[in-house]
C-alpha cells in the first residue's frame, strides 16, 4: 500500500479553495476545471479496478458541488494507486487544475 497523504492533502486543499471561492470565480471556469479533475481521476480509478469495462463519466452535478466531486474521485483513485509514481502523476494532475481554476 502507497502512502496517499500528499494526494488527499493536496485535493483537500483544492476543494477548500473551491468552498470558499465566489460564485463568479466558479463560474468563470473554476467549477468546470474541477469537475474536468474530476473526470479524469474517476476514469482512472474506473480504468484500475475494472479494465476490461469503459469507464462512466461522472455527471456534471452542479458548479456547487465541485469541491465535493474532486474529493470522492481523489478518495476513489487513492484506494487504487500502486505506486508512489502514479501518487506523484495523480498530485500532479490536482495541482495543474488548481493552478488553471486560478483557487
Amino acid at each position: 500500500m502507497v502512502d496517499t497523504t500528499r494526494l488527499l492533502r493536496a485535493v483537500d486543499h483544492f476543494a477548500d479553495r473551491l468552498r470558499a471561492a465566489p460564485q463568479s470565480r466558479l463560474q468563470r471556469g473554476a467549477a468546470a476545471e474541477a469537475l474536468g479533475l474530476a473526470r479524469e481521476l474517476a476514469c482512472w480509478a474506473q480504468r484500475v479496478e475494472w479494465p476490461d469495462r469503459e469507464p462512466r463519466e461522472m455527471p456534471d452535478a452542479g458548479m456547487f458541488a465541485a469541491a465535493d466531486q474532486i474529493t470522492v474521485a481523489v478518495h476513489d483513485l487513492a484506494v487504487v494507486l500502486v505506486s508512489d509514481a502514479e501518487v506523484d502523476e495523480a498530485v500532479r494532475l490536482v495541482e495543474a487544475a488548481q493552478k488553471r481554476a486560478g483557487v
